[in-house]
């Protein structure tokens, strides 16, 4: 029913979907920016406010109404999942229709997300709109999604439920060919497979399982290496479940752990531990990320440490907010982040611990369950 707005019925008459509740947030932010409209391109934030999971799709949020446009293979798709939008059909030439959609409204600015609009697409624009006004905005929409809704922790913890079972099966089929030498690409698969079967629709990131001097590198890639006794090997991984992600770190050595594996490990694990004892929300990106990185730096290792501690986690692995030096604005309650301190040594090799947080006014609350000590990959 193309250009009708619909509800979801309920018990009780019309049911209120999230995106409504979402749009009127969104409207309430434009109002304080003065934006009569925003044209919303980066797909994560066309689901969120919509709840469309097709692509392609693009939002234009207006004062009094939500136009989804798409083109004819999801028409049916957006229907369904876009309740609170206007459907739009577009073909290749967009701008004709948002040009159309601008004089029906009256709009003589619009707003746009200058971090995932292409200059290509903005010259299209430009020539599309010459009436209007095109304002470049930054952050409206992550500022709204940094905050978690209560369903949105479950689909979280959903999928760190999934990811922490996958890697435990894993590591059972990982361990029988140690001897011949698992590679690191061959153990990536497996974790992968696993999270397949437990529901997951695809990974979170590119799974990481870097062993030896390659644990040193942060976002290793698996490679042919073999896995070797002695070796540290860092195992990142997340999967994404119902839209929602997750992300995970451990670290193990295959065989009998060194005096200095354990040492570097167990500062690690102090570290984190004492995020966990101070985070919560209201205090700065800067502030959170100190809580670790001073338990590293007392220890010496100040320079092997160069991440931030963290990042948002949620419709995507990586988004606002950031647990980072340079960051000053408070951290929101409700909101879902990683806590993944680490040492990083040259040539030897690198520890990385890593959990879900979602913070309250009081604290923080650990998403997951799975055990934080040196996992020994026993052979």
């Amino acid at each position: 029913m193309t250009g009708e707005t619909r509800r979801t019925p309920g018990a009780s008459g019309l049911e209120v979907c999230p995106q409504d509740l979402r749009l009127d947030k969104l409207r309430s932010a434009m109002g304080e920016r003065s934006l009569e409209a925003l044209l919303v391109s980066h797909p994560a934030n066309c689901r969120y406010l919509s709840g469309f999971t097709g692509s392609p799709g693009t939002l234009l949020v207006t004062e009094g109404d939500a136009y989804l446009l798409t083109d004819f293979r999801y028409l049916e798709q957006a229907a369904i999942e876009a309740p609170v939008c206007r459907i739009e059909r577009v073909g290749k030439r967009q701008g004709e229709t948002l040009g159309r959609m601008a004089r029906e409204n009256g709009l003589e600015r619009i707003a746009f997300e200058k971090d995932s609009l292409t200059f290509g697409g903005w010259e299209r624009l430009k020539e599309a709109l010459p009436e209007v006004e095109l304002v470049p905005t930054r952050g409206i929409v992550e500022s709204l999604r940094a905050a978690k809704e209560p369903a949105e922790i479950e689909k979280i913890e959903h999928a760190v439920r999934v990811a922490e079972q996958a890697f435990l099966a894993a590591l059972e089929e990982i361990r029988p060919g140690l001897r011949k030498g698992v590679t690191e690409r061959e153990a990536a698969w497996k974790i992968e497979q696993e999270m397949r079967r437990r529901g997951a629709t695809r990974p979170s990131f590119d799974l990481i399982a870097a062993s030896g001097p390659n644990s040193a590198r942060p976002h290793a890639r698996p490679s042919d290496r073999r896995f070797q006794a002695g070796d540290l090997v860092v195992f990142d991984l997340g999967a994404v479940v119902d839209g929602y992600c997750s992300d995970l770190t451990r670290t193990a050595v295959v065989g009998r752990p060194d005096p200095r594996q354990e040492e570097i490990h167990d500062l690690v694990l102090r570290a984190q531990a004492e995020a966990f004892k101070g985070l919560r929300a209201g205090i700065s990106g800067g502030q959170a990320d100190a809580l670790a990185r001073r338990v590293i730096a007392d220890a010496g290792k100040a320079e092997a440490f160069g991440h931030g501690l963290g990042h948002g986690v949620g419709l995507e692995v990586h988004e606002e907010p950031r647990l980072a030096e340079d960051v000053e604005e408070p951290l929101p309650a409700g909101c879902v982040v990683s806590v993944e301190p680490g040492v990083y040594l040259g040539g030897w090799g690198g520890v990385r611990i890593e959990d879900l947080v979602v913070l309250t006014e009081g604290g923080c609350r650990i998403l997951g369950s799975l055990d934080r000590d040196l996992m020994v990959l026993d052979y």
